[in-house]
């Protein structure tokens, strides 16, 4: 719950509130949310610019598809309960990046580079935070490239800067990542030793063939005019 203040609360079936009471939580609530509606909305105009410039005036398109989502009031309150977060907007701003996000899923591996050097070199983004799990995949097998972007919004009260995340993988890799959090949630995260042991094999598997691809790709349309720029790693976020 949120109260007049902007302090965030677990709820509590013991708390009752008025009908003005409750329109003014939900009502702070929705305020808050928006902001990232908004910052999303400006990272998925980026993309589609780059996507429609593609398809127009490039042999391909390296964007399979783009989807997003801003963080439910439900998975927001667990995720700053299970972090131990204070619960005032403030706080929750400054240490949950993820609140709005979004994926793009490229063609290759120098796609999802590719990309990531369009969005993160235009003037207006600030990069704040970079995770390469593709050079360096996760200890399961789990690959993708995050970066957390920093995009201002004009509002009528004035100009706001908010964090998106934007992850860039493959269609192997997004695909390995969807059976993955199907299973998890099917097995309430805990799943199986020897389950384990097959999704590493099949990530291992999704990397070859991503590989595999890739120089299919080359061989027919020649090399890429330039080799993508690995990403920088700026300062961690708190």
């Amino acid at each position: 719950m949120v109260d007049s203040a902007g302090i965030l609360h677990q709820s509590d079936e013991s708390v009752t509130f008025s009908p003005g009471e409750l329109r003014t939580l939900r009502d702070a609530f929705q305020r808050f949310l928006l902001e990232y509606q908004f910052g999303l909305r400006e990272v998925e105009t980026k993309l589609a610019i780059l996507r429609e410039e593609f398809q127009l005036t490039h042999d391909y398109n390296p964007i399979e598809h783009v989807t997003s989502r801003v963080k439910s009031p439900d998975s927001l309150v667990e995720k700053v309960g299970r972090k131990g977060i204070e619960t005032d907007f403030e706080s929750i701003r400054a240490h949950i990046t993820d609140i709005a996000g979004v994926r793009v899923t490229c063609s290759f591996i120098h796609d999802a580079y590719r990309l990531f050097d369009l969005l993160t070199q235009q003037d207006d983004i600030r990069v704040l935070q970079v995770k390469d799990y593709i050079a360096e995949p996760k200890p399961n097998g789990y690959k993708s490239l995050h970066v957390i972007v920093e995009v201002p919004v004009f509002l009528s009260t004035g100009r706001i800067a908010v964090p998106v995340e934007v992850q860039f993988r493959t269609i192997a890799m997004d695909f390995w990542a969807s059976l993955e959090h199907k299973i998890y949630y099917k097995y309430d995260s805990l799943v199986p030793a020897e389950l384990l042991g097959e999704l590493k094999a099949a990530a291992d598997t999704a990397a070859e063939l991503d590989a595999k691809m890739e120089r299919l790709h080359r061989e027919l349309h020649g090399s890429p005019d330039s080799a993508p720029r690995k990403p920088a790693k700026p300062a961690l976020l708190a």
